[in-house]
């Protein structure tokens, strides 16, 4: 699947695909106007949400109700090199969650396809292409 990456204005970078848009942008002290989340927080709440939709799916196959059910994300940071060095997530579960499925829950969220990829990186190739504009 291809995206679509623009430049709306200011320090705004936008993605287009299957006709949606994510909207990104840099936070004020960053240079930016702070209207939408940096790229590299949409890339870290891309992890919670990934995991989120397979706590989800676990919870609708076995008809548990998601009520009182969140997420929580802390990132540790190397603060030398500026990088995360680890990410945790807890999923908060409500005392009503059946007990026979707290594991599996974890495994569940574990199946995260963001997370499968960090663990086998996919290779990235930049290169130009000059558009031949009439």
């Amino acid at each position: 699947m291809e995206r679509t990456i623009d430049f709306p204005g200011g320090s705004r970078v936008d993605a287009h695909f299957g006709g949606l848009t994510v909207r990104t942008d840099q936070p004020v002290a960053g240079g930016g106007e702070g209207s939408a989340a940096s790229p590299f927080e949409t890339f870290l709440a891309s992890l919670g949400t990934c995991a989120g939709i397979y706590v989800l799916g676990f919870c609708r196959q076995r008809g548990i109700s998601t009520e009182g059910i969140t997420l929580s994300q802390q990132m540790q940071i190397d603060h030398e090199t500026g990088m995360v060095t680890q990410i945790r997530l807890d999923i908060h579960l409500p005392s009503s969650f059946p007990e026979k499925y707290k594991a599996a829950v974890i495994r569940s969220a574990e199946q995260c396809t963001v997370k499968k990829h960090l663990e086998h990186p996919p290779v990235l190739n930049v290169t130009t292409v000059t558009d031949n504009v009439m």
